[in-house]
């Protein structure tokens, strides 16, 4: 699949120390008697039968990196999961770069057969910052939740970069390949993410020991920006001398995995495979992933999450309100508490669905001054919604009208659209309603 876009999965790896961070794993690092390594064989390509958009709504979409994982194994084990490889490549054909081509392929090991997601670069690239990247990135057409969750990973890796090597975040350097690279996997994985829209769940990641040769020099496994990306995140060692998590692998699940468990309780639907390069010593280099319904909460389909606040302005309640419900809250309110030594205060409450609470959480993290938000399971009935529009004497109007077996339908007209059709007619919003109303009955 061709395209006119530098994305480059060489796997320089794109880091401000510009040293070599293979995403597929592919470090030259000694493993012993070379017959017992897993060495993969090359199948013949077959994509999965596509997932919808929004299969994973209400669900969980489980990374078990028993092996690490990398930036491409993430997007691999993606596509081999059903993800079509439209959703990649049309994400990352809005950004302004080019001269690349995706290359999608199968391997199998252990007798596993999985997805091999790599991209050839065909043409010199010029350097980029974070700082550059970022607004690339916000300039951009992706839609808001690639947009989103892609900025989220950058940034992630930007500041694990930065901190490693003491400088300002938007200056952190991106090798020239190496950048494309980290582009691709990034935007990658964050739209197909969000093409799935499933809570990302993780596994605690094994962590490997030895030396990789970097541009600058010799930098220890794992590499310090990956170390810096992983903060909060459950790991383990284990004995191999072998990059198992790059630092775009870590950047993605730190920033995407709203938990960590060895394996989740869960109902599994569809799984996926993800191949990497490097051939291990001692397990298949594989990423499995897993979309399915946790069993805990087969009976709520939404999440309650407040924040308790006595330090923040209306202003900025009425702000973080409104942020809530464009990140996915259905519903969210303010509510008046006292809390400790008297202090009058807000609990900042939210309502989403499953699907949508771990994102909802950021948003009241970011945008209120809270330190913390608890969660509570709900579960939700609904009348079916319709939205329908009537013709009045001051244009269209679109009414809301909730039905099902609850008693007589509930009619509302969008109170917007009726506020503009009545300042441009001169009359009052209520004469504006109540004509909205009558029309649908008449209709």
């Amino acid at each position: 699949m061709a395209h006119d876009h530098d994305h480059s999965h060489d796997h320089s790896h794109a880091h401000s120390h510009d040293h070599s961070h293979d995403h597929s794993h592919d470090h030259s690092h000694t493993h012993g008697d070379a017959s017992t390594v897993d060495t993969p064989k090359a199948t013949a390509y077959e994509p999965r039968e596509p997932l919808p958009r929004g299969s994973g709504t209400g669900k969980i979409l489980f990374l078990d990196g028993f092996s690490g994982l990398a930036g491409d194994m993430v997007i691999a084990a993606l596509l081999d999961l059903g993800v079509p490889i439209s959703v990649v490549a049309d994400a990352v054909a809005q950004l302004p770069i080019g001269g690349y081509e995706l290359v999608v392929a199968q391997r199998e090991r252990s007798g596993i057969v999985a997805t091999k997601f790599d991209v050839k670069i065909e043409r010199e690239q010029p350097h980029r910052n974070y700082g550059g990247i970022d607004d690339m990135l916000e300039a951009s057409s992706l839609d808001d939740a690639t947009k989103s969750k892609a900025r989220a990973i950058f940034r992630r890796l930007g500041e694990a970069e930065a901190a490693a090597h003491r400088m300002p975040l938007r200056q952190v350097h991106f090798h020239e390949v190496g950048a494309v690279d980290a582009i691709v996997d990034i935007v990658g994985a964050a739209a197909a993410m969000s093409y799935l829209d499933a809570e990302v769940v993780a596994s605690p990641l094994p962590m490997g020991r030895g030396f990789v040769q970097a541009q600058h020099g010799v930098l220890p496994l794992p590499a310090p920006a990956t170390v810096n990306c992983l903060r909060g995140v459950p790991t383990y060692a284990v004995e191999l001398d072998a990059e198992l998590v790059t630092p775009t692998g870590a950047a993605i699940v730190s920033a995407c995995a709203s938990r960590f468990t060895r394996w989740p309780t869960m109902t599994p639907e569809h799984v996926g495979f993800g191949s990497g390069t490097m051939d291990l010593l001692d397990r298949p280099n594989l990423l499995r992933v897993v979309l399915g319904s946790e069993a805990g909460h087969a009976d709520t389909s939404h999440v309650v999450l407040e924040a308790n606040v006595d330090d923040m302005t209306g202003e900025l309640a009425a702000h973080a309100i409104n942020a809530a419900l464009q990140n996915g809250a259905v519903d969210a309110w303010a509510t008046p508490i006292t809390m400790k030594k008297g202090r009058p205060a807000l609990v900042m409450s939210a309502l989403a669905p499953r699907a949508s609470a771990t994102r909802v959480a950021e948003t009241l993290l970011r945008e209120t001054t809270t330190i913390g938000v608890r969660t509570t399971d709900v579960s939700r009935i609904e009348r079916p919604r319709t939205t329908v529009e009537v013709e009045t004497p001051y244009g269209k109007i679109s009414l809301k009208v909730s039905g099902g077996g609850h008693g007589p339908a509930q009619v509302k007209p969008e109170f917007d659209r009726c506020a503009e059709a009545a300042q441009k007619h001169g009359v009052p919003v209520r004469v504006v309603l109540q004509a909205a109303l009558s029309a649908y009955e008449r209709s």
